[in-house]
C-alpha cells in the first residue's frame, strides 16, 4: 500500500491516517470487501501497530471497515439502509439550507455559486466533479448562513457518497449539473419553496439510481 501522497508535519500521523484510509474507501479506492492488513499500513505510513488498530477501530464505528476476530479486518460492502438512513437526515438538511439560503442570500453568494457551477461544467464530469460538487453543497450551507453545518453533513453522506462514486462512470454528470442550476435559480430569485422542491429532487437522484447501481455491481453491497 503507498503512503499518504502529503504528510503535513504539523498533523499527528495517526490523524492523517484515518483521514486518508477514509476517504479511499468513500471514494472507492479501496473497494468493498478488501482486506486491509495492519502490518503493512504500519509500515506504509511509517507507524507503529497500535495507532493502526485504533483507526480500523474508529472506522468500524463508521460502517467503513468490519473486524472479523481472527480472520482481519475488511472494506465495510454498501448497506442500502445506511444508504437510504444518511440521504433522508441529509435531505432534510439540506431542505432547510437551501429555503433559508433563499431568503438570505446575497448577489455575491449567488454569484460563487453560479461560479462554481460554470466550473462544474468545464471539469466535464470525473474524479474532479466531486470536488466541485463537495464545494458547491459547501457553498449553499454558507449561502445560508450554516457553514459550519457541513462538517455534520459529511459523517451523514458518507454512505451516500461510496455509491456515487461507484456511478461515476455510469452516469453522466450533466443531470446533476442542471439540477445544481435550477437550486441556483431559485435561490436567485427568493423563491425558498421552489429552492426546497429543487434540492429534494437532486438528493434523491442518489436513491433513483441505488437499486441499479446495486445489480451492476453485487460485489459492492450486503446482499438483501
Amino acid at each position: 500500500m503507498d503512503t499518504l501522497a502529503t504528510i503535513e508535519a504539523t498533523a499527528p500521523l495517526g490523524v492523517q491516517l484515518i483521514a486518508d484510509l477514509r476517504n479511499r474507501i468513500v471514494s472507492g479506492r479501496l473497494q468493498p470487501g478488501t482486506r486491509l492488513s495492519e502490518q503493512e499500513i504500519a509500515a506504509a505510513y511509517g507507524l507503529s501497530r497500535q495507532p493502526v488498530r485504533e483507526t480500523f477501530i474508529k472506522l468500524a464505528a463508521e460502517n467503513l471497515v468490519e473486524i472479523r476476530p481472527q480472520r482481519g479486518t475488511f472494506v465495510c460492502k454498501i448497506d442500502m439502509n445506511d444508504v437510504t438512513q444518511g440521504q433522508f437526515v441529509r435531505e432534510a438538511v439540506e431542505a432547510d439550507i437551501a429555503r433559508i439560503a433563499a431568503d438570505r442570500a446575497d448577489a455575491a453568494a449567488v454569484a460563487h455559486l453560479r461560479g462554481l457551477i460554470a466550473e462544474q461544467r468545464r471539469a466535464k464530469g470525473g474524479a474532479g466533479f466531486f470536488a466541485l460538487d463537495e464545494r458547491f453543497h459547501q457553498a449553499l450551507a454558507a449561502a445560508a448562513g450554516r457553514g459550519g453545518v457541513w462538517a455534520h453533513i459529511q459523517q451523514i453522506k458518507m454512505q451516500m457518497d461510496r455509491v456515487r462514486h461507484l456511478t461515476a462512470e455510469e452516469f453522466p454528470t450533466d443531470h446533476l449539473i442542471d439540477q445544481h442550476e435550477a437550486i441556483v435559480e431559485a435561490i436567485a430569485a427568493g423563491d425558498a419553496t421552489a429552492a426546497e422542491a429543487a434540492i429534494r429532487t437532486h438528493l434523491r437522484g442518489v436513491l433513483a439510481d441505488l437499486q441499479k447501481v446495486a445489480r451492476l455491481l453485487p460485489h459492492c453491497f450486503e446482499p438483501g
